[in-house]
Order: C-alpha cells, then structure tokens, then sequence
C-alpha cells in the first residue's frame, strides 16, 4: 500500500499573500485618496461624503455639501480622504483664432419669464463658479461670449458650446438633445464666425435682438440707444455687449442701427444680423426717404402744397430732403427709398417699346379720331425733367414716378392729343406735324408745372392704322409717290447741273494738267516783261542821253549854223549880187550882142552856128559827105541835115519854133538891178551912153 504524500508547508506562502493583501489594500488606499491631473486637463471635483449632507437646491456644492464642488483641480498630484472624492479629469476649453465660444450654465438663479439670455452684467467670470454664484450668475445660454484661447472651466457648471466641440461633464442623456439643438441654431445663424463686412461687399448689417423690452405700440423699429462711446456704461460697440445694450434701454426686435464695414462679435443667441446691399444711389437719381419711425414732425412743405407733409430728416413721413448721389448704410426696414431720375427721361406712347427707366413700359399709341373721320394710332415720345429740389412734392403726391405716369401724365396726354386729332384731317396731321409739336410744346408745359414737372420736348411719330395696308398707308404711299416725283425732276434737274460741273472739272483738270506749263509760260512772259522794262530802261537812258547830247549838239550846231547861215547869207548875200551883176553884165552884154547883131532871131542863129562849128571841130565829122546821094529834080532837100538847118535859121522859122519874142520887156526888178550896175558903171540910163 503506497505511502501518503506529506504535506507542503504553506506557512512561507501565507506569509507572502499576507503582504500581498497589505501592498493590495495600500495601493487601493493610495488610489482612492490622490489622483494625478495632467495640465492639458482639469479635474472636476465630485464630493461623494459629506457632514454636512446633501445640497438642498441648486446644483454646485458652494458650503461644501456632497455634491459638485465649485473649484477645480489643475495639472499635478492631489490627495483626498479616501472614497470621499470622485474626480472627473476634462480637457481645457479651447476656442479657435476667429471662432466663437458660447456658454451655457446648469446652475444658478432662475430667468424671470421676459428675459431670454442670462445676463453677465455681474457674474462674468466663467472660470470662477463660486463667484459666477454668488454675483446673481443665472442658469441658461449666457450673454457673454467666450474669443479665442484656452480656458480652464469647471464643465460640471458650464457647457461651452463651440463649432467643432461642445465641453461639458455628461450627466443625462437629455441634456445632450438640448445642447444639439443649441448648437443648431447657434450654426444656423453663423454664430461660431464673427459678423465680417467686407469694404468691397457694399452691403450692411441689419441687427435684430432677441432680448430685452418689447418695442412700444405703433412702433416697428427700435430706436439708436448706447451710441455714444463718451458714456462706457451703456457704449454696447453695436450690440458686442448685451448687457449694455439693455442698460441703456435697448428694446429687442429690428433696430434702426445697422452695422457698417467691419469685424464684429456678436452673440447670435442674442441679436441676429442679415445682410442688405447699401443704397446706391446713382448719377441722374436721387432717392426721396419715406421713413416708417422717428417722432412726428412738423410739415415744411408750406400751405399751398395740400397733397401731404414734408418733415425733417430723421423724423416718420417723407423727409424734404433727398438722398443725393452716393451710397448709403440705410436701413430699408426703417423707410422706404424712392428713386427719382434727376436727368431727362423719355415717355413712349409706343406698344412694346420703353424707355431705359421703364417708366412707360404700360403706354400704347394714343388713338386718334381726325376730322375726316380716319382713327389712326398716333405714337408719340415726351421728354420730361424732374428738378432734384421737387423730387420730394411728386413723390408725396404720387407715391411714385410710376404711378404719376400712368395714372396722370397718360391720360392728360392721350387727351390732349385726341382733342388735337378732331380739329385736322389725316393729311393736316402728316404735313402739320411740327407745328403741332410746337403748340402741343406750349400748351402743355404749364400742365406739368402743375405738377411739378418739366416739359422738355414733345416727338410726335407718323400716325398709322394698326395694320398694315390701311387707308392711312395708302394715303401715305400717294404721298411718297407724289413726292417721289418731284424728287425725281429735282434729281433730273441736279443731274444737268452735275454734268455741267463735270464738264467744269475736266476743264480745270486740262487746266491743272497743263498748269506747269501755263506757269513756265508765264514766269517767261514775266521774264520777257521784265527784260522788255529792262530794255525799255536802258533805251529810255540811252534815249535821254542821247538827247542830251543831241540838245548840247543841236545847241551847238544851232549857233554853228546860224554863224555858218549868217556867213551864208552874207556870202550868197554877196554871190547873188555878184551874180546878178555877173548876170546882168552878161544880159547886157547879150543884149547888146543881141543889138549888135541885128535882133535875137540873128543873135540865136549866130550861137547855133558857133556851137555848130565847135562840135563839129571837136567830134572831126565831116561837115560835108563824101557821098553825096540826092534825090528829086528839083535840086531841094537832099538829105543833107546841115543845109536843112541852115535853112531853117535863114528862114527865120527857128525863132517861131523855140518860142523866142522879140521885144520883150525884162521884168521890173532886171530893169532896178540893171540900173543899179549901170549906175555902179557910170551909166545910169541904161542906155550905153557915159555922162
């Protein structure tokens, strides 16, 4: 039979699990009375025993009760009583550069019933419980919001709502659903990125709040309150502190401040912001304000204007002053901008065309019944001036420029021109038209000055029938015929005219073409001209001195001569005497030949026969032939002319033949000169005898 195993000593193993248990009971011990916090976290104190028992209201243990205590524990080792404390370790409170942070408090005084947000205006210290309590902190979403860093918060009072993350000490499931739905609206109003108005966006921020004291009866728009930064205990900076902005009696709803360019905080919970376009009022416009708020003013549009009131600007009714160009951070909640065009603008009665304000897109052509019973269509334009100072009186009387065109100017204008059309035929009404442009001109002018308008200019278009191939047209192609025709006789009559011109035009460029050789011919005639003066100048000279010469000549040969012709006549003066003495020295002499010889028959004879015989002596011609051949038995005439002549001068015939007269007396002045000679001789009778 086998030996029973002897028994181990457990003893050493007793021992060991004694110190064991010991170790196992310190460190429990060690455990449950510290506890280390990393600094990135805090630690949220929970008291789980107390002697002073349980909180009897409220939700954070200020007087040390069992509960959640107030203050927490930051980064290192703490130690408590063991299994008193129950620590919860909870990440630090970081918002983001240019982020939001939103609180919300589980703890402390109840919101009265017309407040919607708890008001920091005490308790503003999120990071202090004890004091956030004890300074009438209220429960609920906080006014207050948290900027950007990091922030060590006691998260068992707190709940800190962010974009990315919400920090809080979980401690039942429906809070959860409240803090989703917080966080909803938060990001459905882009609550966790501040209110950023760009300078290029053109546009302002419309503020409406949420809290605070409902807006008096009648009124629909808050008024400006904490605007002025000289009083910092109700300066809000647009609406960046809530508290503020309710101490200076900021009511909730739409406010009449708006928010310009700029980077602003705000807490949606408590005021939203919606983003209009400024009011751009361009060139050629002005914009007349109809505020909706303000206090009642006193009416400046005077008594003879009974259309309405004109107040001041900044009070409720149509402010007398406009809006000139620019652009303007108004609140169009506030008022109502109407635009009026401070250029001419142009009405057209004309069916699917309107002018580039599109006041006139509801007018047609004016129908017209003439006075030869036609019914054209009569389309028109009108050109119109509002005087930017009247701009308000049209638009309290009207409402609009709109409404004043088609429910004043159209039917003023269709009337007008109807009563037009019944004092004229169609064809009075196609040739008169400017006539009737000129009298429509002046008579309705002081109509639009009723209103308050300026009439420019009346256009009146070519009337026609609505549809094509009407009477109206037909009467208007036998117009075009008639004056195509004449057109054509004109055009006819041009074109003789043309061609004539034509005609002149080429002979000016013949003209132009031989134009350089006009000019040679020309620059030669005036260089023959000139040489010509030239020649004339220098043969002017010559000539002049010429005549000098030949005057100082003439004189000289004038002296010369008359010298010569006084010596001439002194000599022929003495030759003629002498002569005449000779002469009659020799007429005497003759004469007394003549005497001697018996009578001149006898004298001439003997002359005869002296030259005779001298040129018979000179020429040695044979007086008398050697051959003498004669003729007849008579023995007369034989051929022999020297006896012919002797004949002849014998018969005394010659001195009948050569007309010499015997007995002829000389004349008186031979007689006087005969007797001066004679006288000079010694012999003054003349008759040959000396005394």
């Amino acid at each position: 039979m086998p030996q029973p195993m002897p028994l181990p000593d457990l003893a050493p193993f007793a021992t060991t699990g004694a110190v064991l248990l010991v170790l196992f009971l310190l460190l429990l011990l060690a455990a449950k009375s510290s506890v280390y916090i990393p600094n990135n976290r805090v630690g949220i104190v929970e008291k789980l025993i107390s002697g002073r028992g349980s909180l009897k209201t409220g939700f954070i243990a200020l007087a040390g009760e069992a509960g959640f205590q107030p203050e927490i524990l930051r980064g290192g080792w703490h130690f408590f009583m063991p299994f008193q404390y129950r620590i919860h370790k909870m990440p630090l409170v970081t918002i983001p550069q240019g982020k939001i942070g939103y609180v919300f408090a589980r703890d402390g005084q109840d919101l009265p019933a017309t407040q919607t947000i708890a008001s920091n205006a005490t308790a503003n210290n999120f990071q202090d419980v004890p004091g956030f309590l004890r300074n009438g902190g209220q429960k609920g979403p906080q006014r207050m919001i948290l900027r950007e860093g990091t922030y060590a918060i006691n998260l068992a009072q707190f709940v800190v709502i962010t974009e990315d993350q919400m920090f809080y000490l979980p401690l039942d499931r429906s809070e959860q659903v409240t803090f989703e739905k917080m966080l909803s609206i938060i990001a459905e109003r882009k609550g966790f990125q501040p209110v950023i108005i760009k300078g290029n966006d053109d546009a302002v921020g419309i503020v409406t709040v949420h809290d605070g004291h409902s807006l008096s009866d009648g009124e629909i728009i808050a008024p400006i309150v904490g605007g002025d930064p000289n009083v910092p205990a109700t300066y809000h900076n647009n609406f960046q502190d809530a508290d503020k902005f309710l101490q200076a009696d900021g009511q909730r709803g739409r406010q009449l401040q708006v928010l310009v360019d700029g980077t602003y905080y705000i807490n949606r919970l408590f005021a939203t912001v919606e983003l209009i376009p400024k009011t751009v009022v361009e060139v050629g416009y002005v914009a007349v304000v109809v505020s909706y708020t303000g206090n009642k003013g006193k009416d400046i549009s005077g008594d003879k204007f009974a259309h309405g009131e004109l107040v001041a600007k900044g009070e409720r009714g149509v402010w007398a002053e406009p809006l000139l160009p620019g652009k303007y951070a108004f609140n169009t909640y506030a008022g109502k901008v109407v635009r009026v065009p401070t250029t001419n603008f142009i009405l057209k009665w004309v069916k699917n065309e309107k002018g580039s304000h599109s006041l006139d897109e509801n007018l047609s052509e004016v129908s017209l019944i003439t006075k030869d019973a036609f019914e054209p269509n009569l389309p028109l334009q009108v050109v119109v001036h509002i005087d930017y100072r009247n701009a308000p009186l049209v638009i309290q009387r009207f409402g609009d420029v709109k409404q004043l065109v088609e429910q004043t100017l159209d039917p003023m204008v269709s009337a007008f021109f109807k009563n037009i059309g019944q004092t004229r035929t169609i064809i009075e009404l196609i040739q008169q038209r400017s006539q009737i442009q000129e009298q429509s001109h002046a008579e309705m002018r002081d109509k639009f000055l009723l209103y308050n308008l300026e009439l420019q200019e009346v256009l009146l278009g070519t009337p026609t029938s609505g549809e094509p191939g009407g009477p109206i047209e037909t009467i208007l192609t036998q117009l075009r015929s008639r004056q195509l025709a004449d057109e054509q006789v004109t055009t006819y009559a041009r074109q003789q005219s043309a061609a004539i011109k034509q005609r002149e035009l080429r002979e000016a460029e013949a003209t132009a073409e031989q134009q350089t050789k006009l000019t040679q011919s020309a620059i030669a005639i005036e260089v023959q001209s000139n040489e010509g003066k030239a020649a004339l100048a220098r043969a002017q000279q010559e000539a002049t001195q010429i005549t000098t010469i030949a005057s100082a000549e003439a004189n000289k040969l004038a002296i010369m001569g008359e010298g010569e012709a006084k010596r001439v006549k002194v000599m022929a003066e003495a030759n003629a005497d002498q002569t005449a003495r000779v002469g009659i020295a020799q007429a005497m002499v003759i004469e007394e030949q003549v005497r001697a010889s018996g009578g001149a028959p006898f004298q001439m004879t003997r002359q005869i026969m002296e030259r005779f015989a001298q040129a018979v002596e000179n020429s040695k011609v044979d007086v008398v032939p050697k051959i003498n051949m004669g003729g007849g038995g008579n023995g007369s005439g034989g051929g022999n002319i020297m006896v012919d002549l002797l004949n002849l001068l014998l018969s005394g015939k010659a001195a009948e033949m050569t007309g010499i007269q015997t007995g002829v007396e000389a004349s008186e002045e031979v007689q006087a000169m005969r007797r001066t000679i004679l006288a000079s001789m010694g012999n003054p009778t003349g008759d040959g005898s000396q005394r």
